[in-house]
């Protein structure tokens, strides 16, 4: 049993058939309809199965299993949103603020080495705030925590505000200026820079913060917390999401492909 609705597996379909005419592919000439091959990528976001296992239940080979699912990942990723057609969409739709949030996608382990600040060979993708190899993913997400857009994949060792800078920040800071639209993020976001709030920090001398501030703190948390919900939603609903055993470079695309899905199930596709 495959707890998707037959529209979501008809649209998955529909986009894999229009990426094999691109191809020129020959009617007939896979081992699976477009709409079977939508059902065997769809079971495995939702089941996390192994996937040469699950292919041996489509009655395919562990090589075509992975081609398959390589391919279904490319045209969903290819299908989420920009990032600038989310901010101008948001604006329209009269939004007060969007949510800025990072989380780390756990993976196997990556031998692959950088050098940190400190000038000290680490492994790239593992994180020491999680102490786990990863993925940083950053997410803008609704008032209500849907959410809207996903970054491409940074190394695990890489601090949220460092990431935001790569992926988000300069689109946020426009989008302050010219669409009046300010982001909400936590304090590990401290000097993002204009039109992404976060809260003031406890001075390191033990002060206490004002009474106008520390209202301020709390009204900014209360509103910022619903963007726990959008990571949540994702992961809660595509357990494929739990643990990658893929390439982290490649766990980008694939929560990005979980986007797309959750989209269509909520009706917010654009």
């Amino acid at each position: 049993m495959l707890d998707v609705s037959r529209e979501l597996v008809c649209h998955v379909s529909r986009l894999l058939a229009a990426e094999r005419r691109a191809r020129g592919t020959r009617r007939g000439a896979r081992a699976l309809t477009p709409f079977r091959q939508a059902m065997f990528v769809l079971a495995w976001f939702r089941k996390r199965e192994d996937i040469a296992v699950l292919g041996a239940g489509f009655g395919i080979s562990r090589s075509t299993a992975y081609r398959y699912h390589g391919e279904a990942i490319d045209v969903l990723a290819a299908q989420a949103p920009d990032l600038h057609e989310v901010l101008h969409h948001a604006h329209e739709q009269g939004m007060t603020h969007l949510n800025l949030d990072g989380k780390l996608f756990r993976s196997d382990r990556c031998g692959e080495q950088t050098l940190s600040v400190k000038g000290e060979s680490i492994d790239a993708w593992y994180s020491g705030k999680a102490h786990a190899p990863g993925a940083n993913l950053q997410a803008l997400t609704a008032p209500d925590g849907f959410p809207l857009w996903i970054s491409d994949a940074e190394p695990g060792s890489t601090h949220d505000i460092t990431a935001a800078r790569t992926q988000v920040l300069g689109a946020l800071c426009w989008a302050a200026a010219h669409l009046d639209l300010p982001t909400l993020a936590d304090a590990g976001y401290d000097g993002a820079g204009i039109g992404v709030h976060t809260p003031v920090r406890q001075p390191c001398d033990g002060r206490d913060l004002d009474i106008d501030t520390r209202t301020r703190n709390a009204l900014l948390r209360g509103l910022r917390c619903l963007a726990e919900r959008g990571f949540a939603l994702l992961t809660g609903r595509w357990r494929a999401l739990h643990h990658f055993t893929t390439s982290p470079e490649r766990i980008g695309d694939i929560v990005k492909a979980a986007l797309v899905l959750t989209h269509f199930e909520h009706g917010r596709h654009q």
